[in-house]
C-alpha cells in the first residue's frame, strides 16, 4: 500500500453487517461437534454466525483461537453442519500447508537473509527474526537498536510473496528507520512489492467491510 507500510495498519472497522452476524452467533454444542479428517474439533472451538444478508456465500476465519463460520440465515441444520465441517477442514488444510511452507523462526531467519542478499546487497543483517501471535494491528515490526524483526502469524495464511514483501519492508527499516523517499526506493527493489501492497490493502478492506479480521480466511459459494 503506497505510503501505508505493513507496520502501520489500522484495526478494521466493524460495519453493520458484522453486527448483524454477531447477534446470531453461537458456539457449536458438544453433541454436534465438528469432525474433520476423523478428528473432532473441541467444544467451543467453532462459532457459527447466521446472517439474513447472506444468500450464497459461506465464510470462515480464525479469531481469538477459535474458528468463526458465517452462513446464510436460511440454512437448515443439516446444511449448517455440512458447511461448517467443510470450512473447518479447509482452514486446517490451508494452515498446515502454510506452516510446512514457511516453517518456524529458523526458516524465517534464513528467508530474511536470502532476501537481503538478493534485493538489498546484503546490507541489512537481522540478529533475529520470529513469528509472533500478538500483533493484530501490524503485519510486521522491527527494532533497529537490536536488529530484531517480528512478523505477525496472520501472514502464515497469505501468499509467500506477501510474506517476503513484509520481510523486505522490515529489513529496510534496519538501515532506514523513517518512511522517506530512500526507504521506499529500497523497498521497491523487491519486484513484487506493489502487488504485495495491493494484496494487503485488499485484505484490510475485505476485513473492514465483512467484519472478519485480517488473517486466516476461507470462503465458498453455496452449491
Amino acid at each position: 500500500m503506497p505510503g501505508t507500510p505493513p507496520d502501520t495498519q489500522r484495526r478494521p472497522v466493524t460495519g453493520p453487517s458484522a453486527r448483524e452476524e454477531v447477534r446470531g452467533a453461537r458456539a457449536v454444542p458438544a453433541d454436534r461437534s465438528v469432525r474433520t479428517a476423523g478428528v473432532a474439533v473441541p467444544e467451543g472451538a467453532v462459532e457459527v454466525r447466521r446472517s439474513s444478508r447472506r444468500r450464497r456465500t459461506v465464510t470462515a476465519y480464525q479469531e481469538s483461537g477459535r474458528t468463526v463460520v458465517l452462513i446464510p440465515a436460511a440454512f437448515s441444520p443439516a446444511e449448517e453442519q455440512r458447511w461448517v465441517a467443510q470450512m473447518v477442514a479447509k482452514l486446517q488444510t490451508r494452515e498446515e500447508r502454510r506452516r510446512r511452507s514457511l516453517g518456524g523462526d529458523d526458516e524465517l531467519m534464513a528467508r530474511a537473509r536470502a532476501l537481503s542478499a538478493a534485493h538489498l546487497d546484503g546490507v541489512p543483517q537481522p540478529a533475529g527474526v520470529r513469528w509472533v501471535d500478538n500483533q493484530n494491528r501490524r503485519w510486521g515490526s522491527c527494532t533497529p537498536a537490536d536488529r530484531t524483526i517480528r512478523l505477525s502469524s496472520r501472514l502464515r495464511a497469505m501468499p509467500e510473496y506477501v510474506v517476503d514483501y513484509v520481510l523486505v519492508h522490515e529489513l529496510v527499516h534496519l538501515v532506514e528507520p523513517s518512511h522517506d523517499a530512500r526507504f521506499w526506493s529500497l523497498v521497491a527493489r523487491y519486484p513484487r512489492a506493489e502487488r504485495a501492497r495491493g494484496f494487503l490493502e485488499g485484505v484490510e478492506l475485505g476485513a473492514a467491510t465483512s467484519g472478519a479480521p485480517a488473517g486466516t480466511h476461507a470462503e465458498d459459494l453455496v452449491d
